[in-house]
């Protein structure tokens, strides 16, 4: 039987629910020891089937390396032992297998025989920088050396100080082939560093994030109805022509990005001991905008892609867009909860409980399809834990920033499963 989110009679917010914080706490658990299989024999993770199996492709691309890292780190961090050995395991293949040592930086995949693409993407760099603040939130002993490495490739290749953003892609040796410019990379930049920032103290991580996420949010979404463009060109202009890669790139304006902006901005707002009062409108402004322009009024879920006029362009129901209105949403609701927003976080996890959440193995299937039922279009198998882990530890904590120092303090997952 499917268990239920939280009491659908409970006062106040679902935040407070002990029914719906034992709900989160369950769903995280069973996710991690879904993704407790990951580990392959040879040195890095398996992709895994819906059934927890390990897909046969023996590709390992960064992303996801660096965000099982950063994942099993959080959990450690609130109190689940790491069974699998995953962090250990992914810091030394960061080191010894995506490090580039003969260009520096990181390479984009690897497998069986070596490096796939070696292409260096800002996407996947900033990630390396998630992963080692993280882990060095976590204790983990080799996260100084991590840390510094790529801070300092982050710095010397991909930082445009003059900007205050990242650029996004070279070739394995540095060579620029492409003027191309991205909001993705910018945006996971901001969350790393704030993590950086979190786990240093270090001035200057928390100073570019609060420039990256004041041009895309007060430079960009302010003037575009508070939808941000994806894609820029070499001096930062939109190119709202842009369509490239349909799962990192895709054409029009993304309203699961504006959730995890949304919550980024109020997390660096609050982090920087809350300057101005600007941040909180802001952030609201691409809540609202973004369920207004995604919601499927006729079957739940949100759109994955939009016109910059907010229609749907592509109306693909994914799990993300829901895990990251769910945390900007709660964080709306730690700061000033509005009827309307409670009623919007309750509405976001009924629609994953009964059409993404896999009650049975554990973890999100990636997407709705059709009758509801879970589909396999742009995904095969569970890509992540990443996503959804946020989404169960994020509501669990007070506060809207340094969230691992929240869950530390707080330990909610060192108990055995509730119920």
């Amino acid at each position: 039987m499917t268990e239920k989110p939280g009491n659908p009679d409970a006062c106040g917010h679902w935040l407070e629910d002990p029914a719906h914080r034992a709900f989160l706490v369950r769903d995280a658990h069973r996710a991690l020891d879904f993704f407790d299989a990951s580990p392959r024999a040879a040195g890095g993770f398996h992709t895994l089937d819906n059934a927890g199996r390990p897909l046969p492709s023996a590709l390992q691309e960064l992303h996801t390396t660096t965000r099982l890292v950063h994942s099993y780190a959080l959990a450690q961090i609130a109190g689940r032992d790491d069974r699998a050995g995953i962090v250990d395991r992914g810091m030394d293949y960061l080191w010894h297998a995506h490090r580039d040592r003969r260009f520096g930086g990181y390479v984009w995949s690897l497998d069986g025989e070596g490096v796939a693409d070696g292409t260096k993407l800002a996407y996947g760099h900033v990630f390396v920088l998630l992963a080692a603040a993280s882990a060095k939130l976590a204790g983990h002993p080799d996260a100084d050396r991590l840390l510094a490495d790529i801070s300092e490739v982050l710095d010397r290749r991909f930082w445009d100080d003059s900007a205050g953003l990242f650029r996004d892609e070279f070739t394995r040796d540095w060579q620029p082939f492409s003027t191309y410019r991205g909001m993705n990379a910018n945006m996971h930049g901001a969350e790393a560093l704030l993590a950086a920032h979190e786990a240093t103290g270090e001035g200057e991580y928390l100073s570019r994030a609060r420039r990256i996420l004041d041009f895309f949010i007060a430079g960009q979404a302010a003037l575009h109805g508070w939808r941000i463009p994806e894609h820029y060109d070499a001096d930062w202009r939109p190119d709202h022509g842009y369509c490239g890669n349909p799962m990192f790139r895709p054409a029009g304006t993304t309203p699961g990005h504006s959730f995890e902006m949304a919550r980024l901005h109020l997390q660096c707002w609050d982090q920087s001991q809350r300057p101005g009062a600007e941040a909180p409108a802001q952030a609201r402004a691409l809540v609202e905008t973004a369920l207004a322009d995604a919601w499927d009024c006729d079957r739940g879920g949100l759109a994955y892609t939009l016109h910059l006029d907010g229609s749907v362009d592509i109306g693909t129901r994914f799990w993300w867009p829901v895990t990251e209105a769910i945390g900007a949403l709660a964080a709306l609701i730690k700061l000033d909860g509005q009827a309307a927003d409670e009623a919007w976080y309750r509405r976001m996890w009924q629609f994953a409980d009964r059409c993404l959440i896999d009650h049975e193995a554990g973890g999100w299937f990636p997407e709705a399809g059709a009758e509801d039922r879970h589909a396999s279009g742009q995904f095969t198998g569970k890509p992540d834990i990443y996503h959804a882990l946020q989404a169960d530890l994020f509501p669990l904590v007070r506060g809207l920033s340094r969230p691992a120092r929240a869950l530390a303090d707080l330990s909610p997952l060192a108990d055995p499963q509730p119920g």
